[in-house]
């Protein structure tokens, strides 16, 4: 069921919410928490498809604030609020509502939403693109106990990375380092069967991956070694290298989906290590409401003290590759014998400097 609500108020829309659950049938719904999703209206329909789907395992509330920018500056200076109000098998499991802000009240988004959260629940904040630099400081993530950001979004996703360790407060959290979960827990029971000191590691994914990132500076936080970063083609993280004392162990994951893991001693063996949707990322996220204190420490590891290893384009490795068939392609007519009655030439005269210069 949905209802709409033009230029409307909170208290009208917590009278459509009522509304809304007896005329379904169901005055009272069990819900867990709020779940307050901060975007625009280009991803706002990806967005709530996956927090729909995330809510089946945590029934909520959903309230998508949507910011419409206005074009005239008398527009910027009305203030409107518009709603749309979904409960019922539209709304997932729980309920959903959908306020789009225009002019002046784009700056008191906090107003709009305070009133509509649920009672002694605990609230989640989520910007799926355009995530502030210090989420606990925004209006919308001062309301919430949890402030979920994707870095993976953003133009530089490395330099969001620094940006989120600068910043950081307990509470805080990145869908990026939820990426990266199977990995870390496939890894760990790699170390728990062998009994060998790391030495060092390697982590190997796309370029602009925040996964990647965060999965080296966790492994240089836990391990304490020297971690290095490279870069592949993709998709998403590809290898782990870990060099331990009885040998490497391997995790390579060169599709997106099946991986394959290498150890000192044992046979290969096939992981399923399939990249999940961001509604699987979200519910993961939802599941504990406490700071991530792995996710803090491997945060303030620092990226910058990771060694990073680009690998080189196709584009520069060409005029290598020709500079190194040059000599091969000159040698046979420099080495072509001289006629008959005919004296061979004498070596040109080596440099002064050339003993020297080969010394160096």
């Amino acid at each position: 069921m949905k209802i709409d609500l033009t230029d409307t108020t909170s208290s009208k829309i917590n009278n459509a919410l009522v509304q809304g659950r007896r005329a379904i049938g169901t005055p009272a719904i069990g819900m867990v928490l709020t779940l307050v999703i901060v975007t625009d209206e280009e991803h706002a329909y990806d967005a709530l498809k996956a927090a729909n789907e995330a809510s089946r395992e945590h029934p909520s509330r959903k309230l998508v604030v949507i910011k419409r920018v206005s074009r005239s500056p008398r527009d910027r200076a009305k203030a409107r609020l518009d709603a749309e109000v979904r409960v019922g098998t539209s709304a997932g499991t729980g309920e959903t509502v959908v306020l789009r802000l225009y002019g002046e009240v784009i700056d008191h988004a906090q107003s709009v939403v305070l009133p509509l959260l649920l009672p002694d629940a605990p609230v989640v904040v989520w910007w799926p693109v355009g995530s502030p630099v210090d989420p606990d400081k925004d209006p919308l993530g001062a309301l919430g106990q949890r402030r979920v950001t994707d870095a993976y979004a953003a133009e530089d996703p490395v330099k969001e990375i620094s940006a989120r360790s600068a910043h950081y407060t307990p509470g805080d959290t990145d869908l990026a380092w939820a990426r990266i979960t199977p990995w870390r827990s496939m890894l760990a029971a790699a170390l728990d069967q062998q009994h060998a000191d790391v030495v060092s590691a390697e982590v190997e994914g796309e370029g602009y991956n925040p996964s990647a990132e965060l999965l080296a500076l966790w492994l240089a936080d836990r391990l304490g070694v020297p971690v290095r970063r490279t870069v592949s083609d993709g998709p998403g993280l590809t290898a782990v290298r870990l060099e331990t004392r009885n040998g490497p162990v391997v995790l390579d994951r060169p599709d997106g989906s099946l991986a394959t893991l290498s150890m000192p001693g044992q046979p290969d063996r096939a992981v399923a290590l399939q990249r999940r949707e961001t509604a699987e990322l979200l519910a993961e996220e939802l599941r504990r409401l406490d700071p991530d204190d792995i996710y803090e420490s491997a945060l303030k590891y620092g990226v910058d003290r990771l060694k990073h290893a680009p690998a080189a384009t196709p584009a520069a490795q060409a005029p290598a590759a020709e500079a190194a068939e040059a000599p091969e392609a000159e040698a046979p007519a420099a080495a072509e014998a001289p006629e008959a009655g005919e004296k061979p030439a004498p070596a040109p005269a080596k440099k002064a400097g050339s003993k020297k210069a080969a010394g160096k």
